[in-house]
């Protein structure tokens, strides 16, 4: 027995069926156009390219001429699905049952792209004007390097003169339910290396060999002695986490000549990560009989920032309070986003659908979160043009 769907939910559903794994467009970029052209939109696909990474493919479309700009942003690539045997449906069907969407993307963040398009169409079927312009700029490198994707999009709009007044990028944001969380910044990340030089060896002929594991233990023990700060009013405190240490030794009886450690540090608006890195020198260059280390710091495109509690959160919080009854937690929580790369245009927030399986294996996004989000956007266009 089929369903009515929603414009959203089909949206959604028939993004899910575009294969978008990044960096490959998929057809849901194709499929955005379609959609959006014949309500009037000028529509763009540019192709960016950066040297030792793929090609990538992004959409901007614009309706209207005059300001204000309201912007939609998100992505429409997703992940690989990993094991496709693991999945109960399968990644690239859009399967509907008992009112979820199943699928790769569907939570991450078709849904989100799919909403805000629904809610301005919906808006427009119904007879109703937008006095300014809205904009939807959707990328193909999300989930990728993020090279090709956002932040040349933004560059290359800004050229054809361009300007924003706001933006709502439509990640998954609630943990448990519509309405319960808001994005309004993100913490920055650093990623780092210490690299150990020691003397390989026999285990029993210790004086003759230098284990660059103690000396390892040394520095690692310096940057976790004391906290980097105890948190912001609006970010948790800065966390440096080792993620992997290697020294390419099998064999027990020997004492390895080098060893190396791998980290990530994820920041807040207390640091960039220039002031980090210093930060990191610092504390290794304290540490007594230091072995002969090299710090690799990398650089780093997912600086802090902050969207200051202000006119433009209050409209999208006061938006989702009036759909959902919740009054949103204001957060900057999670990883990185391509807010990070919007917020030097204009004000930005994140909201978007319930994020509970979003990455894994059986993604999916249940029917009413799709209709729930579309309402929000909606009032939120209403109240960002004072409808």
């Amino acid at each position: 027995m089929s369903i009515e769907l929603s414009r959203a939910a089909a949206l959604t559903r028939d993004l899910v069926r575009c294969a978008s794994v990044t960096p490959e467009e998929g057809g849901a970029l194709a499929l955005l156009e379609a959609v959006l052209k014949p309500y009037g939109f000028d529509v763009h696909r540019p192709v960016f390219t950066e040297a030792g990474t793929p090609d990538v493919e992004n959409l901007y479309a614009r309706l209207g001429t005059e300001g204000p700009v309201l912007m939609f942003a998100g992505h429409t690539d997703v992940v690989p699905p990993g094991d496709v045997t693991a999945w109960s449906r399968p990644p690239f069907e859009g399967v509907i049952e008992d009112g979820v969407l199943w699928g790769r993307g569907a939570c991450d963040m078709k849904a989100g792209v799919a909403a805000a398009i629904a809610a301005v169409l919906d808006h427009l079927d119904a007879g109703e004007k937008i006095p300014g312009s809205v904009v939807f700029l959707i990328t193909g490198d999300e989930e990728g390097p993020a090279l090709n994707g956002t932040v040349k999009l933004l560059e290359w709009a800004k050229a054809r003169g361009e300007r924003f007044d706001g933006c709502i990028l439509g990640e998954p944001t609630n943990p448990n339910a519509m309405g319960d969380m808001m994005k309004i910044g993100r913490r920055g990340s650093l990623s780092f290396d210490i690299e150990v030089s020691g003397v390989q060896g026999h285990v029993a002929y210790q004086h003759l060999a230098k284990n660059p594991i103690d000396g390892l233990m040394r520095l690692m023990a310096a940057l976790k002695a004391t906290p980097l700060d105890n948190g912001t009013p609006h970010f948790l405190p800065t966390n440096l986490e080792f993620t992997t240490i290697e020294v390419g030794n099998k064999a027990r009886n020997v004492i390895p000549g080098a060893a190396r450690v791998e980290g990530n540090i994820r920041f807040n608006d207390l640091w960039t990560s220039i002031t980090l890195g210093e930060e990191l020198k610092r504390r290794l260059a304290g540490v007594n009989d230091a072995p002969d280390y090299r710090l690799v710091l990398h650089p780093s495109n997912a600086e802090a920032f902050l969207t200051a509690p202000g006119p433009f959160v209050d409209l999208v919080s006061d938006a989702v309070q009036a759909v959902t009854g919740r009054k949103p937690e204001l957060s900057t929580t999670g990883g990185t986003s391509d807010a990070r790369f919007i917020q030097n245009d204009c004000p930005v927030i994140e909201f978007g659908v319930v994020g509970q399986t979003m990455h894994k294996v059986d993604e999916r996004v249940t029917l009413s979160d799709i209709d729930t989000l579309t309402a929000i956007y909606r009032n939120a266009l209403e109240r960002f043009f004072k409808l």
